[in-house]
C-alpha cells in the first residue's frame, strides 16, 4: 500500500540528505590557525570562497556591536603570533562565555572574505579561567 511506500521513501531521503550534509560539511571546513589561514589565502585566492574553521583568541578591547542591528565586530589574533590578526563580523547572539576583557579563546566558522574580514556563521568561546576550574567546581 502507498503508506508504507512513502514511509520507506522518506527514510531513504533522510539517509541520503544526512550523508550529503555530513560529507559536505566535513569536506568544506578546514580547521586552521590565523597564521595558517593567511598563508593559505596568499597561496590560493580562491580560498576566500571556502568554509573554514579558525581557532584563535579575542583581542582585548576589540569587541563592538552595531547600534541598529545585531552585528558584532571583534578582532581575532593568533595564539602564538599576536601580530597576525583579522577583523570578524558576526550577525547573531554571542555565547555567554564571549568577552574581550580577559583571554578568551574562540573557534569561529565562516568565510574569510576578499576584503580581509572574516564573516563568521558560528562563534564558540571558551574562557581561559574556566580551564583552571577544579573537577569539584565543574561538577557544581
Amino acid at each position: 500500500d502507498n503508506g508504507k511506500f512513502f514511509v520507506g521513501l522518506g527514510g531513504v531521503a533522510l539517509v541520503v540528505t544526512y550523508l550529503i550534509w555530513t560529507g559536505v560539511s566535513e569536506s568544506m571546513l578546514y580547521y586552521l590557525t590565523p597564521v595558517e589561514l593567511m598563508a593559505r589565502v596568499e597561496q590560493d585566492p580562491t580560498f576566500h570562497q571556502v568554509g573554514v574553521k579558525v581557532s584563535g583568541r579575542v583581542e582585548r578591547g576589540s569587541w563592538s556591536r552595531a547600534e541598529d542591528e545585531l552585528l558584532h565586530h571583534f578582532t581575532v589574533i593568533d595564539l602564538l603570533d599576536e601580530s597576525v590578526r583579522f577583523p570578524v563580523e558576526y550577525r547573531d547572539i554571542l555565547p555567554d562565555t564571549f568577552n574581550d576583557t580577559e583571554n578568551v579563546d574562540v573557534v569561529i566558522e565562516g568565510r574569510f572574505r576578499e576584503d580581509g574580514v572574516f564573516e563568521a556563521t558560528i562563534v564558540l568561546a571558551k574562557c581561559g579561567s574556566r580551564y583552571e576550574a577544579t573537577p569539584e567546581e565543574l561538577l557544581g
